[in-house]
């Protein structure tokens, strides 16, 4: 079924969005020493901006026109000139009142439109036009289409399928966060701090110092989550297909219908529309039954022979009307749930067809449905690109067909691990086998034939598909014209990791040697090259720093490359160059590749390396080599700048210039260098010439002789391949390229390794589990491999402390990723049958305080249910179960330790989990969760017990489901990201409204790409919302926020740490809005998904419970509030300092407490805290420290007459005619400010009149703002916490 592609959106508040499957591009912007557009020389230039791209907004300028349907008045729609006319028709079928059909035409002026045709082609189609809905006649496909779309709407509140990882649906709850606040605020209140307290009181797990932590929160019941019963059974009839005198009369299918009231009936999909007829279980009589009703649509149909169905399908329209469109639409990758609850099984007609059809095991029966996806994918990177119009067009294109594809590849590969694919070479061993369906060809990560027994064996087969998908990622980004990659996804499942490619054409046909035209088959013994493939390659080799050098063939003669030799160029039989192989994309990492007579730094030796890896497929990120040019850069730039200072003193003495420097072309970058402080030596050496030693008379080559005479950097991927020799007159050169590998593998030990550890404690970077931190390690270019280097880093650097939450967070992903290195070898020796008792006994050994984790339980279990069936088949499955059973947690954690020193070069300080727990101070809900999350195991939501030491923790029934673990491809719209970045700039530069538009056209370019949910989106309304709140709209602020969460938790995931990020602004601008209650729900979810994914102590829980503190303070809540500003305090002092001024700024939050319970003497002993922090950093005479020491006067005074009172009351033993003491509550805008402090937001206020014509801006350079947006990498822009952008950041 097609979707809507998101370019269009009711007039009604309540629009329908465009769905997700609507497509992007891949090309990623240049980095930062290529991207000349984007930098600018000399400082009087700092502050502009490259110019925003040459659209023609009267391309994408929306316009209305009106629908009519049968029996209905006409509607505005406001739709864009880009829209298909089949995307108007998906936003129909969306609609409450015409989700009915789905078997119908537009027409304009009584002529149909084609369904994809662009509206901007439509002659005749403007401003103001009647579109049509017209009935049409029935085909099968068509009734297929027809019923899913039933079966969509019935289940349209059902979590199922989000649960079971199907059909791009995942779960989201925010809806329910906020339903529960809206049936509190509907509730009346008495006036009384006992009701406020117990209104904002959370659960006691969520409390500070609670030490439980449950998981079954983590869902939260919501009202809608199970659909109105309408139907008990809908499904194909037994007598389909249809008799040949039947086809004569119309019928196309059969069904077979049981109502809420019991009712039975068959029901005849003719090309007019369904009917019911007279057959029965047991006979068949076509005929329609009396009286005969012929319904164009099958729910008006059940209407009429059911009247509960007619009621309670009209309740659950309503119910569905009620929640946002981006909890139904599909997302556009699916996203698995590492949890679920218990489910129940219903019949499911649609879902039943679909297995059926998959044809697994008899795709020579059904070729012609198969698509082609390389042919697909490349027509796709052929779409024009010249203009911005065609380039969305492309990018839309290019997103659709990958998502598409990556889909279908995850469905292959489940299938051929499940052994329900036919191998292409059945008599070869199981390791050995290939398999094609749907026209992919799907390999094994195993090492065949000895490939690669000289790199590392398995271990190197299991690395090598990973590292080719990263070389297709960085060609695909450069997006060279006339060069050509393959499909490629990478799917890890049940311990296989599967290959999906799609096929070249012809490659299948003829022998690998006669295919081959550039690069090697023989590891660089026997080398071929193609000036065509030379040409092509030139771009991609520029950008991704491949140096253009020679090669000895077999023969001695030399042979140009552009790339690595394990590059493969292959023509296929449509004309099309595709390039291949592309593991050795990136140069080696010599840090973990050891090589005979090559010694490395001493700073690399002095820290153990090079160290032996399981395999030699060992690469530096491209993050590490931009970094790396980047750091080459400044230096260069400095010595230039000096040597040109010391010639024009020279000049001024002689008259003359030494030196004629020609104006460098390469852009300034900004300096993200960290030198350690005893490496002083190793950073004046990466400059191979002092300054000081610069002569008259020298030049930039002298100074830098391996740059030439322009800056550049170029790394030869070939230099440390066994097998591939160079020309006697590439001798030097290859000693250069020897020496610059090696300052690079030093680089990234002296420099990267600190860069990750500053950003951290200055929470730049603020990793909250194992996703992020690899997110963090790889923006510094750090590989997951040097985990335990990370770890050994901050053990010892003296502010260890500081750093306790990076260190645990490491030390938890180190842990897992051994596990589920050892689970993938697990699992390979288990068989499907005991696949469940398997995975919860090897949950047991690594989570259980149960000494010893039996699985014999479960087998017990097995053997009484199979008690009835024949005893060989309980045999086989006790054999499994009993071999799977010899693992011990002591075994187990041995080996995890032992996985730890080989793989990560650490000593891990724990030997089972309660050393972990205890020692460390690890959480096992966070172990699990992270276990699950890398392996793909699903488990029962419920309570568990980690501590009993009587029981087993996990049992079989405990274990739901395994999904796979999918890389792949994301590409991503280069022109929006491009809008993107200026908004963000012009932001940075105090430019809001500006930074606002573009940034609104970005969000319009990304829902015309992707559909409404994506990560960019989600940016995008993140940004937009900050914008609104900082320029005090905050119902706009609110509006966007509550889309940002939304697709955050279902592109995400419901506890992925940027949706908890999500849920902080979200909670603030309820705040803002005067939704107290509501704010504190979101805060209190936030905490509770932080609890859960990184545990308490963690620098951004001090934040969070600083806005719940003084969220509960506003309310008078004063002593709950308390405790969550306490602990504020004790982690803001643990992880900014004793003389941060952020501890400062806790002080007087519960100061400000205290004042308001009437407990001066702590107040004030707080407030001399913070005025003594305030003295000492910025002194005397600060108006902080000037504030500080008048509220200190203030509350000197207030005791002073509480005393007083008080020693009255004693005197006289009466209180009368003593005015009563006035505690007053809070000022809601000193709370407001209070909080945007806390959040790092400084507001600036504009009048009704900006605010509105901000608006109407914003809606006229976006037309899909109202109803798009969505997130899945944070582009750090100007606004987050913990960012420093002009305006908007807080000074510490």
């Amino acid at each position: 079924m097609l979707c809507t592609g998101g370019v269009l959106h009711h007039s009604s508040v309540q629009s329908n969005p465009p769905s997700p499957d609507t497509m992007s591009s891949g090309h990623v912007p240049d980095t930062p020493a290529d991207n000349l557009t984007e930098q600018v020389e000399g400082d009087s230039k700092k502050q502009e901006l490259p110019a925003v791209p040459d659209m023609d907004v009267s391309e994408d300028t929306g316009f209305t026109v009106k629908i009519q349907a049968p029996g209905t008045e006409p509607t505005d729609f406001q739709v864009s000139p880009l829209a298909m006319v089949q995307e108007i028709k998906q936003v129909l079928m969306d609609r409450e009142e015409t989700c009915r059909r789905t078997c119908f035409s537009l027409q304009l002026n009584g002529i149909t439109l084609d369904n994809f045709a662009h509206l901007r082609s439509i002659p005749g189609l403007q401003e103001g036009s009647i579109l049509r809905v017209v009935e049409e006649p029935y085909n099968f496909r068509e009734v297929r289409i027809h019923l899913r779309h039933i079966r969509d709407l019935l289940k349209s509140l059902d979590l199922t399928d989000g649960y079971n990882g199907v059909e791009g649906s995942s779960p989201s709850f925010l809806s329910c966060v906020t339903e529960e606040c809206q049936e509190e605020d509907s509730k009346p209140k008495r006036r009384g701090d006992g009701l406020k307290q117990m209104s904002c009181s959370p659960p006691d797990h969520i409390l500070p110092g609670s030490k439980e932590r449950l998981l079954v929160p983590l869902l939260p019941h919501t009202n809608s989550g199970k659909s109105s019963g309408c139907l008990k059974v809908l499904t194909m009839s037994s007598w389909n297909p249809p008799p040949g005198n039947r086809k004569m009369h119309g019928d196309l299918m059969y069904l077979n219908v049981v109502t809420m009231e019991d009712r039975h009936f068959s029901i005849t999909a003719s090309s007019r529309g369904f009917y019911v007829n007279q057959s029965t279980t047991y006979s068949f009589n076509p005929k329609p039954a009396n009286p005969s009703v012929l319904s164009h649509a099958l729910l008006d149909l059940l209407s009429h022979i059911s009247p509960v169905f007619k009621k309670n399908f009209s309740a659950l329209l309503k119910r569905r009307g009620s929640t946002h469109p981006f909890e139904r639409i599909a997302t556009p990758f699916q996203v698995f749930s590492w949890t679920a609850p218990a489910l129940d099984h219903t019949m499911d007609c649609v879902r039943a067809e679909d297995v059926s059809s998959f044809c697994l095991g008899y795709e020579e029966h059904v070729p012609a449905l198969a698509r082609d996806w390389n042919e697909e994918l490349q027509t796709t990177r052929e779409l024009p690109r010249k203009t911005v119009t065609d380039r969305l067009m492309r990018d839309r294109a290019v997103f659709k067909a990958n998502s598409d594809f990556v889909s279908t590849a995850t469905r292959g590969a489940m299938a051929v691990v499940d052994g329900n694919v036919m191998p292409i070479n059945p008599s070869e061993e199981p390791r050995q086998q290939m398999f094609i369906w749907s026209n992919i060809v799907f390999s094994l990560g195993f090492d065949v034939r000895d490939q690669y027994r000289d790199l590392g064996g398995e271990a190197a087969a299991h690395a090598a598909p990973v590292l080719d998908l990263n070389g297709v990622r960085a060609y695909w980004a450069v997006d060279q014209e006339g060069l050509f990659l393959i499909g490629t996804v990478v799917i890890d499942y049940r311990g296989y990791r599967v290959t999906a490619q799609t096929i070249v054409p012809g490659i299948l046909e003829r022998d690998q040697e006669q295919s081959v035209v550039y690069g090697s088959i023989d590891f660089g013994k026997t080398v071929v090259s193609d000036d065509r493939y030379l040409e092509l390659l030139d771009k991609p080799s520029k950008k991704l720093r491949v140096q253009r050098h020679l090669v000895l063939n077999k023969d001695d003669t030399a042979v140009e490359l552009r790339s690595s030799v394990e590059h493969k160029g292959i023509v296929g039989n449509d004309g099309r160059r595709y390039i291949l192989d592309l593991l050795f994309t990136f140069p080696p990492d010599l840090n973990f590749l050891p090589v005979e007579g090559e010694d490395l730094n001493p700073v690399c030796q002095q820290l153990g390396f090079p160290k032996l890896h399981p395999h030699r497929l060992v690469c530096l990120r491209q993050e590490l080599i931009d970094a790396f040019v980047e750091h080459r850069y400044q230096i260069f730039m400095e010595t230039v700048s000096k040597s040109t200072e010391h010639d024009r003193e020279i000049t001024k003495a002689v008259g003359t210039s030494a030196i004629k420097c020609d104006p460098i072309t390469t852009p300034q970058l900004r300096s993200t260098t960290v030198t350690l402080q005893d490496q002083d030596a190793e950073h004046h050496s990466l400059k191979n010439v002092p300054v000081n030693n610069i002569q008259q008379g020298s030049s930039i080559k002298h100074v830098f002789s391996s740059l030439g005479d322009t800056f550049h950097i170029h790394f030869n991927p070939n230099v440390f391949c066994a097998g591939v020799r160079f020309p006697k007159e590439s001798t030097e050169d290859i000693q250069k390229q020897k020496q610059q590998l090696k300052d690079a593998a030093v680089f990234l030990i002296s420099n990267q390794i600190a860069a990750f550890t500053k950003s951290c404690l200055d929470h730049t970077s603020m990793p909250l589990d194992g996703v992020t931190l690899t997110e963090a390690l790889h923006q510094h270019g750090i590989n997951i491999r040097y985990l335990g280097t990370v770890l050994e880093y901050i053990e010892k650097i003296p502010q260890k402390e500081r750093l306790d939450h990076v260190y645990r967070i490491a030390l938890c992903e180190l842990i897992t990723r051994c596990a589920k290195h050892l689970f993938k070898t697990y699992l390979l020796a288990v068989e499907p049958s005991a696949l469940s008792a398997s995975v919860s006994h090897f949950l047991n050994c690594v989570l259980s305080s149960f000494a010893e984790a039996r699985v014999i339980q479960q087998n017990d279990k097995l053997a009484s249910r199979r008690r009835s069936r024949r005893r060989r088949s309980r045999a086989s499955v006790g054999s499994t179960v009993t071999s799977c059973s010899n693992l011990t947690p002591t075994d187990l954690w041995g080996a995890i330790k032992a996985e730890a020193q080989e793989y990560y070069h650490y000593s891990l300080p724990c030997g089972s989990v309660e050393e972990a727990v205890d020692k460390c101070r690890l959480q096992r809900i966070t172990l699990l969760r992270e276990i699950a999350i890398k392996t793909g195991i699903q488990i029962l939501l419920r309570e568990y017990h980690f501590d009993s030491e009587h029981k087993t923790l996990f049992t079989e029934e405990d274990i739901l489901n395994i999904f796979p673990i999918v890389k792949h491809i994301s590409p991503r719209s280069s022109d929006a990201l491009y809008l993107l970045r200026c908004g963000q700039s012009r932001v940075q530069q105090g430019c809001l409204k500006e930074g606002c538009e573009l940034i609104s056209q970005a969000l319009g370019l990304f829902t015309n790409v992707y559909g409404a949910l994506h990560q960019d989106v989600c940016i995008c309304l993140r940004l937009l919302g900050r914008i609104h709140y900082i320029l005090g709209d905050y119902a706009e602020a609110l509006s966007h926020q509550q889309r940002a969460v939304l697709i955050s938790e279902r592109v995400l995931g419901i506890e992925h740490p940027n949706t908890i990020q999500e849920y902080k602004h979200l909670g603030l601008y309820c705040f803002a809005v005067g939704q107290p209650v509501t704010a504190l729900r979101l805060l209190y979810r936030a905490r509770y998904l932080m609890l859960l994914v990184c545990g308490e102590d963690h620098p951004e829980m001090a934040l969070l419970d600083s806005k719940i503190g003084l969220v509960l303070h506003s309310m008078m809540a004063c002593d709950l509030s308390l405790k969550f500003l306490e602990n504020a305090l004790v982690l803001t002092s643990k992880y900014q300092g004793p003389s941060s001024l952020k501890l400062a700024q806790s002080h007087h939050l519960l100061a400000k407490v205290h004042e308001s319970k009437g407990d001066f003497r702590a107040a004030l002993t707080h407030e001399k805290e913070r005025y003594g922090i305030y003295r000492k950093q910025v002194g005397e005479a600060h108006e902080k420290t000037q504030e500080s020491s008048e509220y200190l006067k203030h509350l000197t005074h207030q005791a002073v007459i509480l005393q007083k009172t008080m020693n009255w009351i004693y005197k006289t033993g009466s209180d009368t005619n003593i005015p009563p003491f006035n505690l007053n509550s809070p000022s809601r805008v000193w709370i407001m400010e209070q909080l945007n402090l806390v959040t790092g937001i400084v507001l600036i206020p504009l009048s009704n009149r900006d605010l509105e014509k901000l608006r109407t801006d914003a809606q006229k350079t976006s037309q899909l703002t109202q109803n798009n947006v969505e997130f899945v990498e944070d582009l750090q822009g100007p606004f987050e916490e913990h960012g420093t952008s002009q305006a908007i950041a807080q000074e510490d």
